[in-house]
This record gives C-alpha cells, structure tokens and sequence, in this order.
C-alpha cells in the first residue's frame, strides 16, 4: 500500500510539474506573441500603400524622424496627388524615382493656398542613409531646400547621396514591385495605411 502510495504520489508530482511547465510555457509563448506583435505595431512612424502597375509597394514613412519631410509626404498622399502619376527615371542598379506631376523630372507641387510651388528645407539625420536597396528619400534639384513632391527609391546601396538627399522611409514589402519598375509605370493609387502617432 506504501509503495502504490508513493508511487501515485510521484506521479501526481510528475503530472504537477508537467501541467506547471505547460502553463509557464503557454505564457511564455503569449508573451512572445505579444512582444512580437508590439513590435510590429506603430512605434509612430506611418505606413503607406503604394499600388502600382508592377505590384504594391509598402512604405514605412520616418514620422518620428524627419517630420518635416513625412508630414509633407504624407499631406500630398492624403490629397491623392501621387495617384495616376507616373514613374519618370530608372537607372539601372541606382533608383527610380516618381512623384512629378508634370510626369518629366520638372514639376513641383503646387500649394493651392498660395498658388505657388511647395518647397521644403532639407532634413538630414546621421543615422538615415542610402545604405541598401529600397531606401525611400526626397528627389530635389541643386539647390538644397528644393525638395517637394519627387522621391526616389533606391536598388542598391547609394552612400554618394548621403547628407544631400533626405532619407524619409523605406521599402518593406513589394521589392519586386520596385526592381520591376520601368519608366511609364504608375502609380494607380498610394493611400496612408496607417497613419502612426
């Protein structure tokens, strides 16, 4: 009787640890679930959608970051400017770059309230570089704070561009949209996805 005791006693206590490291398991995995999932929440940077006839192209826009150039980029997306416009440049190995809406690497936007082309001042951060492909910055001409509704998307590492051009987002999903982009391909629709803090 002792024995069969003991025995059963050893069991329960094998059956307790079991159901013990089950539940710790179990919450260790919700907790990692969990992680996981706030991480891939909004930290307050923006997400963008860009429909094209390649393929979508989503865009994690740097609103935290360079909120000059975001709050400008994500205006003109919330107006639908981008939408029907065309990509205009593709260097092969270097970029492609769309967002003119005189469709030819000349035009600027336009600001209703002035009737006048919007320009904005150049926003450099250190730590935003062209250091890969889709990297998502602000096209300009020779003059530094003439940015204004052109960006570029790189193919591959650019750092010549580094501290001229305002890194504002990259690519994270829809590459080979990206890579198959020629010039003439559209933008159909580009909507802000999510909006951040």
């Amino acid at each position: 009787m002792f024995k069969l005791n003991r025995a059963l006693m050893v069991a329960l206590s094998v059956v307790a640890l079991m159901v013990a490291w089950l539940a710790c398991s179990s919450n260790f995995s919700s907790a990692m679930a969990a992680s996981k999932k706030n991480a891939a929440k909004n930290t307050g940077d923006a997400i963008v959608l860009m429909e094209t006839t390649k393929g979508p192209i989503k865009l994690l826009v740097y609103k935290t970051q360079v909120p000059l150039t975001s709050h400008n980029f994500l205006e003109l997306v919330g107006k639908g400017f981008y939408n029907g416009l065309t990509f205009h440049r593709y260097e092969p190995g270097f970029c492609i770059q769309g967002g003119d809406p005189s469709g030819n690497g000349t035009g600027n936007y336009i600001d209703p309230r002035t009737n006048k082309p919007r320009h904005i001042d150049l926003e450099i951060k250190p730590n935003l570089v062209h250091d890969s492909a889709g990297v998502l910055a602000m096209a300009r001409s020779a003059s530094r704070n003439s940015a204004s509704c052109q960006f570029y998307i790189t193919l591959a590492p650019a750092p010549f561009l580094d501290a001229n051009y305002c890194v504002f987002g990259k690519v994270i999903e829809g590459m080979d949209a990206v890579n198959a982009i020629r010039v003439g391909d559209k933008m159909t629709k580009v909507t802000i996805a999510d909006a951040g803090k």
